[in-house]
Order: C-alpha cells, then sequence, then structure tokens
C-alpha cells in the first residue's frame, strides 16, 4: 500500500504542476540589443508617482458636494496634459502591476511562489536602462528593481516593513514619508555637488512609490472616509512636489510627469482578480513632451464613466498598462526595456511627427527582437523537419516590413509608417505567443493519456482486490515479459526522441510517465476480460443506472466550482435520501434530523461570499452557541454509563470550552480595538497565537471514544476557527459538524438495512481498537454512494462559506487577531489553514464512517480517487490561457484546487487517522480496568 500511496502522490504532484509548465511558463527572452529612437527626447527627467491601489473611478469621480477629490490632479488633466485610464491584467497584485509599469511585460506566474517581491526571472526596466534613478516606498517593490538593474545606478530608500500595518492609526502616513524624504534630498542636494550633478544630468528618473492608499483600501475598503481622505492627501503631496521639482530645476520646462497606480480594488478591500474595479486604473501625464487637454464632442467607450465623472468633453486616451514602460522611455530617451511588449501610446505625445513615426519603428524593431529569438530558440530544439514555422512573418516577410517602414519615413509618410509598424508589432506578439504555446497540444495529450491511464488503474485495484466481481487469474509468465520489454523499448524510443531535440527534463517526465501508468493497466488484461464476462452475466438495466446517477453526481460536483448554488440542490437531494431509500421506517428521528441539517447547510453556499461585510456579533452568536452545545453534550456525557471512562477526562473538556470562550472574547475586543484605531492589543495576539498551538495538544489528550474524539476534535478546531472568522462563516463548521455526526449514525443504519453487517455500539466504540483484519467485508455498491457523500461534503466544505475559486475572495481582515502587518506568507498560511479547518472536520467523519461500517480504509479511499480524478480531467481540459483575465484566473484556481483536493485528501486522510487514534499519555494514576 505504501508504494502505490507514493505513487499515487508523485503522479498527482505531476498532474498538478504540468499546467504552470503547459500553460504559464515564463515568456521572458534574452540575447536582444537594446534599441533607442535616434531624435532629441523631449524630456531630460521623469516623476512617476504610483499610487498602489487606486481606483480609476475613486480619483476621477466628484464627491458628493459636486467638487473633484484631487483638485490639484482634475486641473491638470483639464489644463496641462492628457488623461485615460490604464487597464491592467490578472494578477492585479502591486508585484505584477510595477513590473508591467515599469518593464513592459507581464508578470508570469511562476512569481506567485516568491510572494510576488523577490525576482523569479531577471528582466530588464525603465530605471535599468536610465542614468539614475532614485525611488522611495515600500521595502516589498523598490528592491526588486535595484536587484535586476545593471551596476548601481538605481537607488532605493525604504520605511521598514512594520510600516506596513492594516491596524495602524492612519496609512497615510506612509505616503507623507515619502513625500517628506523626497523634499529633504531635494533640500540636501543643493550642498552636495556630486548629487546635485547626477541630479542634473539627462536620462533620469525620480520614482515616488505610494502605499498608503492600498494599506487604507484593504483596512476601512475603498468606499471609506480613509482611503478617499488619503487621495486628498496624495494629491496635495503631488502638488508640492510637482511645483518643488519645477523649482529646483529653475523651471525649464523639460521634466515629465506620470501618476497612475499599479492595480485598483473591490468595494470590500481586496485585489488580485479581473473585476472592473481592480483592473481599472488611472492615468496622467504632464509636462514634457506630451501633449495638451483635447477637446471632443463626444466620445464612445463601453463604461459610462465619462457622464458620472463630468469628463465627456476632455479625449480620454487609454491604454494597457505595459504601455506606459515604452512611453516613459520615448519621453527621455532611452532604450525601451528589452522584454517590453507595450505598443508606445502616441497621442499622449507632443512632438514632431518624424519623433512619432521613429518611436514607433523602435517600438516594432525592439518586439520584433524579442520574436527573433524566441524563434532561434524553438528551431534548435524541434528536429527540422517537425518544425512549422509562424507563416505571416518569415524571414523575407520581416526584410520586407522594416524596408516599407523606411521607405514611408524617408518619404515623409509618417502616418503610413505608423500604422504598419503597428501591423508588424501585432504580428510579432502573434509570433511570440505562437512559439510560447509551441508544444502545448503534444504536452496537453502526454498528461490526458496518463490520466486515463491512472484512473483505469485505480478502478482495476479496486475491482481485483476488494470485490468478488473477478477470480483470480494465474499470470503468463511469456506474455508479461514480451509485455514488460515492448514498453521498455517504447520509453527509450520517447527518451531518445527527446533527447535529440534537446527538450528540457521535465519534458521527459511528461512524456515517459504514460508508459509506466499504461504498463500497469495493460497487465491486466485477464482481469479485465474476466471482468466483461462477469458484468455481461449481471442484470444489465440498474448497473447502467447506477453508472449515469454516478456521472451525473459528478457533473453536478464539477459544476458547483462555476455556480456554488449547485452545492444547495445537492444537499436538498441529500436530504431526500432518507425518503428514496426507505430507511427513514427504521430510524424516523435521525432520518428527520438529517433531513433537518442537510437543508441548513443548503442555505450556506447561497450566502454572499465572505468577508464583503464583516459581522463581528454572529462569530460571536457562534461562539456562544459552540459553548451552549457542549454544555449540553457534556451533561449527557456525564449521565452516560461507560466503564470505561476516566474522569479526568472530563478536565480536557473544560479546558477546551474555555479555550473557545476566550476566542470568542478576542474576536470581539481586537475588532472594537481595531475600528477606534488603536491597532491589535498584545495580549489579544499573544492569546491568538498560544490557542492556535494549544488547540491540538488538547485535542489529543482527549479519549478516544467515537463521539468524545469528535466532539473534542469540533472544540479544538472551533477555538481557532472563531479567531480567523469575520463573519456567519463562523456558524458553517457547527452546521457542518452536526450533519457528519449524524451522516456517521445514518451509515449505520444503512449497513444493517442492506444486511451488510451487526450494528456495533457507537457509544462504546473506540478509535484505537484494532480492527480484525478478517472482519472487513468486500465493497458494496452503496459504498460508491459513500466515497460520493465524502467527495461532496469536501467540496461543500470549502465552497459553503463562500471562499471563491479565486485569489480575491480572501479578506485580509480574518487574520487580524494574529498579525495586522502586511506579511503574505504569514497571512496566506492563516487563511490556509482557515479553508483547512472544514475538510479535516469532514475527514475525521469520514475516518470514523469507515472504522464503524467494518471497510479498510483503502478501499473507500481508492473510489474517492477515482471521482475526483474524474474531475480533475474536466478541469484540465477548461483550464484557459486566453479571454478575459478573469476567466483564465479562474481556470487555472479550479484545477489547482481539484488536483490540491485529491492531494490534500491523501493527507487528510493521514490526519484524521492521526486525530482519531493517537493519543498522548499524560503521568497521571492509571485505573486499571478489566475488558
Amino acid at each position: 500500500i505504501p508504494v502505490f500511496i507514493l505513487a499515487g502522490l508523485l503522479v498527482h504532484c505531476v498532474f498538478l504542476v504540468s499546467i504552470f509548465d503547459i500553460y504559464f511558463s515564463s515568456p521572458l527572452v534574452h540575447g536582444m540589443t537594446p534599441q533607442r529612437t535616434p531624435l532629441p527626447p523631449p524630456a531630460r527627467r521623469l516623476v512617476l508617482f504610483v499610487a498602489d491601489g487606486l481606483r480609476a473611478d475613486s480619483l476621477y469621480e466628484l464627491d458628493s458636494s459636486g467638487m473633484p477629490r484631487a483638485p490639484y490632479l482634475r486641473s491638470i488633466l483639464e489644463n496641462n496634459g492628457s488623461w485615460g485610464i490604464s487597464h491592467t491584467r490578472v494578477p492585479t497584485e502591486s508585484r505584477p502591476g510595477h513590473v508591467a509599469l515599469i518593464a513592459g511585460f507581464y508578470e508570469d506566474v511562476s512569481a506567485v511562489a516568491k510572494g510576488w517581491k523577490e525576482n523569479p526571472v531577471e528582466f530588464d526596466s525603465v530605471f535599468n536602462e536610465s542614468k539614475y534613478t532614485w525611488s522611495w516606498g515600500s521595502p516589498d517593490i523598490l528592491p526588486m528593481f535595484a536587484k535586476g538593474a545593471t551596476g548601481d545606478h538605481v537607488y532605493t530608500f525604504c520605511y521598514a516593513a512594520e510600516s506596513e500595518d492594516f491596524g495602524a492609526e492612519d496609512a497615510a502616513k506612509l505616503d507623507i514619508w515619502v513625500f517628506d524624504h523626497v523634499k529633504s534630498f531635494l533640500n540636501s542636494s543643493r550642498s552636495n555637488q556630486t548629487l546635485f550633478s547626477a541630479l542634473n544630468e539627462e536620462k533620469v528618473v525620480l520614482f515616488l512609490h505610494l502605499l498608503g492608499i492600498d494599506t487604507n483600501g484593504h483596512a476601512h475598503r475603498p468606499n471609506s472616509r480613509e482611503y478617499q481622505e488619503n487621495i486628498k492627501q496624495v494629491d496635495e503631496g503631488v502638488k508640492e512636489i510637482a511645483s518643488l521639482i519645477d523649482n529646483f530645476y529653475g523651471n525649464d520646462g523639460k521634466t515629465a510627469f506620470i501618476l497612475t497606480s499599479d492595480h485598483g480594488m473591490t468595494d470590500w478591500g481586496s485585489h488580485g482578480a479581473g473585476h472592473p474595479s481592480e483592473t481599472l486604473t488611472p492615468l496622467i501625464v504632464w509636462g514634457a513632451g506630451v501633449n495638451y487637454p483635447q477637446k471632443v464632442t463626444s466620445q464612445f467607450f463601453e463604461d459610462e464613466f465619462l457622464k458620472e465623472w463630468k469628463l465627456e468633453n476632455l479625449k480620454r486616451l487609454d491604454v494597457n498598462q505595459a504601455d506606459i514602460a515604452p512611453l516613459m522611455a520615448s519621453l527621455i530617451g532611452v532604450p525601451f526595456p528589452l522584454n517590453s511588449v507595450g505598443t508606445l501610446p502616441l497621442e499622449y505625445l507632443n512632438s514632431s511627427a518624424l519623433f512619432k513615426a521613429e518611436s514607433m519603428f523602435t517600438n516594432a524593431v525592439q518586439i520584433l527582437e524579442q520574436f527573433k529569438v524566441k524563434m532561434s530558440q524553438k528551431k534548435e530544439t524541434t528536429l527540422s523537419f517537425l518544425f512549422t514555422p509562424f507563416k505571416p512573418l518569415s524571414a523575407s516577410e520581416q526584410i520586407n516590413f522594416l524596408k516599407k517602414i523606411r521607405l514611408y519615413i524617408q518619404q515623409e509618410k509618417y502616418d503610413e509608417a505608423v500604422s504598419l509598424c503597428k501591423t508588424l508589432i501585432n504580428l510579432a506578439l502573434e509570433g511570440l505567443s505562437y512559439y510560447h504555446t509551441y508544444d502545448r497540444l503534444f504536452l496537453g495529450l502526454s498528461i490526458a493519456v496518463t490520466f486515463v491511464g491512472w484512473t483505469a488503474y485505480v478502478i482495476l485495484v479496486i475491482i481485483k482486490s476488494h470485490t468478488n466481481l473477478t477470480k483470480t487469474v494465474p499470470a503468463n509468465k511469456k506474455k508479461s515479459t514480451i509485455l514488460f520489454y515492448g514498453f521498455v523499448s517504447a520509453g527509450m524510443i520517447i527518451a531518445f526522441f527527446l533527447l535529440i531535440q534537446k527538450c528540457p527534463w521535465t519534458y521527459y517526465i511528461y512524456c515517459l510517465l504514460p508508459v509506466p501508468v499504461w504498463y500497469a493497466v495493460v497487465k491486466e488484461i485477464p482481469v479485465i476480460q474476466d471482468l466483461a464476462t462477469n458484468v455481461l452475466a449481471l442484470h444489465i438495466g440498474p448497473s447502467i443506472g447506477f453508472l449515469l446517477v454516478c456521472i451525473l453526481g459528478i457533473e453536478i460536483l464539477v459544476f458547483s466550482f462555476f455556480y456554488r448554488s449547485a452545492l444547495t440542490v445537492g444537499l436538498l437531494v441529500f436530504a431526500g435520501w432518507p425518503v428514496m431509500t426507505q430507511l427513514w421506517i427504521q430510524a424516523k428521528t435521525k432520518a428527520l434530523i438529517w433531513t433537518f441539517l442537510c437543508v441548513l447547510l443548503a442555505i450556506f453556499p447561497l450566502m454572499p461570499v465572505v468577508g464583503r461585510e464583516p459581522n463581528i456579533p454572529l462569530v460571536i452568536a457562534a461562539g456562544l452557541l459552540t459553548l451552549l452545545i457542549s454544555s449540553f453534550s457534556l451533561v449527557s456525557l456525564c449521565k452516560s454509563e461507560n466503564k470505561y471512562r476516566d474522569n479526568e477526562d472530563l478536565k480536557v473538556y473544560f479546558y477546551q470550552m474555555f479555550n473557545v470562550a476566550l476566542s470568542t472574547y478576542v474576536v470581539g475586543s481586537t475588532h472594537n480595538s481595531l475600528k477606534i484605531k488603536q491597532g491589535l492589543p498584545v495580549v489579544n495576539q499573544i492569546i491568538s497565537w498560544m490557542t492556535l498551538v494549544s488547540s491540538p495538544v488538547l485535542l489529543l489528550l482527549s479519549p478516544t471514544f467515537l463521539f468524545e474524539r469528535l466532539f473534542s476534535i469540533l472544540l479544538s478546531l472551533m477555538s481557532t476557527y472563531l479567531l480567523l472568522s469575520t463573519g456567519y462563516e463562523a456558524l458553517f463548521p457547527l452546521a457542518l459538524f452536526g450533519l457528519m455526526f449524524v451522516w456517521i449514525n445514518m451509515e449505520q443504519e444503512a449497513l444493517q438495512h442492506y444486511g451488510l453487517s451487526l450494528k456495533p455500539k457507537l457509544a462504546v466504540f473506540n478509535f484505537t481498537c484494532a480492527m480484525d483484519i478478517t472482519q472487513f467485508r468486500q465493497l458494496h455498491l452503496d459504498d460508491v454512494r459513500r466515497s460520493f457523500f465524502f467527495v461532496f461534503f469536501i467540496v461543500t466544505a470549502f465552497f459553503g462559506t463562500g471562499n471563491i475559486a479565486s485569489i480575491n475572495s480572501f479578506d485580509p481582515a480574518s487574520v487580524y487577531c494574529f498579525l495586522t502587518v502586511f506579511s503574505p506568507f504569514m497571512m496566506g498560511g492563516l487563511l490556509l489553514l482557515k479553508v483547512a479547518i472544514p475538510f479535516v472536520l469532514v475527514s475525521c467523519a469520514f475516518e470514523a464512517v469507515q472504522v464503524t461500517t467494518q471497510l479498510s480504509s483503502k478501499s473507500l479511499f481508492l473510489i474517492v480517487l477515482v471521482i475526483s480524478d474524474i474531475m480533475a480531467l474536466h478541469f484540465f481540459f477548461l483550464v484557459k490561457d486566453y479571454g478575459s483575465w478573469l476567466d483564465i484566473g479562474t481556470s487555472i484556481s479550479h484545477y489547482v484546487l481539484v488536483m490540491s483536493l485529491t492531494i490534500f485528501m491523501m493527507v487528510m486522510n493521514g490526519l484524521a487517522q492521526l486525530l482519531t487514534t493517537q493519543r498522548l499519555g499524560l503521568s497521571r494514576r492509571t485505573k486499571h480496568h478489566s475488558t
């Protein structure tokens, strides 16, 4: 069995990692030559303000009194500069946003593992190409551009990471810190000759990263007074810095200013996904080389914002976020960043037609360079007779394009030259994408073949080892030897083929994995033949009906990933299960409670997503309800007669109940303290962390009798879950646990109903009593339903509390009892723990079902594996890397979720066994019982 589980884990890890290799590998190539416009640039220096987390509508809209939120910036876009909306891409996080702005390309998914901070890949940026860059702001963002730079001409000034506190009095102080430091920097440079002359060079960039708005948005939501006040403060700061810089340079008119944002924010204070409130960010550009406002009588955009913002008569110039990097490069005359895929937005430039055409030509050549490198790389690793080039940009076509553009510029047909450049850029980007996804079909098929093979193998193992559908067939040695050599030679041919093409090592795993998997399946051909004859002898009707019900069940599960309400439908069907199977006749009370709890749980998937609006009174109510239930349970435990029980055990429950009471108090007082801006009380923080650590220890001290251990698991998990809750989800584990508890009882009734075994006494059932292997029974069709129930409850445990399969459904407010200072890994870990708690409840109940229904845990677990693998195969083919960014993000998270669930269920299976069977023995008087 361990070998089988290890093989399963390995195969599933390969499945999980494969989608990042197949769909989301790094798009960057290296080895291009820098391209710069040959004409003198309009500006000597550039000042870039990035207001982190600023939404376009928050900046442009008028407040309730009809006045602009940011008066200075409003007057700039009405009188001095150009404006528009910069469209960002998913993931809408700070790091990818800044990379798009400053380096001109969209971050690849490989950066997820680095928490969006470090450089997972080396890249070029406008800062690197500048002569000097000085930057002020957050320690999360600035260092990555200094690290990637060649030489030491990028200087950073950061505040301490501890300052990024969501519970602080006012996060706007982060922005005031930046403005104050820039002022003192400029003042001190007057007395420092080296610095003064460096500042007066050309190709200089000053970068101000303003994090206050983002921090206030997370802590108080974007519609709050704090967020809007912060915008006002940024507006005043920008006004002050702009006039200070103009005075510093003697109003020489050679400074260009850009104000934009890296991403927006949802109404509930999160970002990461593709909602318009996250992807629409403001862009205001003014100063040297920038167009003045253009008056228009009418302009059409799909959104209705212009009317709302009273800006319908000023031309709105929208760009993609990566287009800002080439705009900055052409304003100060530095080479375009090597990996940039942005297209220069010419309408922002106030310069000669020749300059625009030359800049556009530079842009086209720079993107074409990347295309050439990508093509030559792919050509090197593919056999010449198998290589299919990108037809629209063959070598002759490229020369043709470049000659034509050059000719147009010489003949002063600038408009034609620009439009031809745009065509060339689009083709080069298409070609880049073509070569980037060149091997996708081939790798995807390899993984799909492995998937099908693995699922077939698991089904064969179930039928062979755990049912009496087949009789053991003697192996034919000669045939199996031929088979073995056949598969080995197939593997060698594939490996040789990959070797000639110099493929990356991961390709070997994806292409060679199907060989052993299918060998294991084909080896069982006698079993398949035997099975076929046996199945044909059975009644076909019921079997086909059963198969159709299984397929429908799995489809409902797949559907629930897109529409949470599908879970409600499923739970309502479950509510009718006792009626459909006549179980209610023999256990009326249990059946009624089961139906009631199914209907109660069915309400949760219909609730709005968690974290949108915190509701602390509900969390406190959940805590009190837990205490009430546990008091009743304790009373009934004391009354019940169980000669094996020790009264010392009751102390553990009192400690656990005390923990729950403490957690309820901490949640209430922490959120009150944050409300009145006093930050997170240290005492509360210590209690929270101690509760987190002590809960599992107390759990393992409780007795291992079935109901008592499960009750202890609930109390332990609830004390931690309450600390991580912000609303109605705190009630979810209670409803779920109630249903799980009744489920264990109902399965007992089902066993008797089908006459499969005698009913063990659940009250004195002990998890640690080793089951007699001879008592394990063979699988019955009803066990497939049992396994399906488990998978359904696991999915309900995930989506029931309103997690949506997307990054932005997690609210940092959930972890405020533990920490308020921004720390992506710590916060992520705690949020994962919150998601895992309902899983643990379901897994422990399933463990109890396995043990009490006298099944080996392996047999039921294998059925679970088949169900989840069939679901995963659905999502493997639904993964997208095109369409709206929301679709892409959701499709990745669906697949990763199902694959993780499968790996997770293997881990959970082990964890459930540990939580239910292990007990820590404390040194105390032992009472000997004769058993």
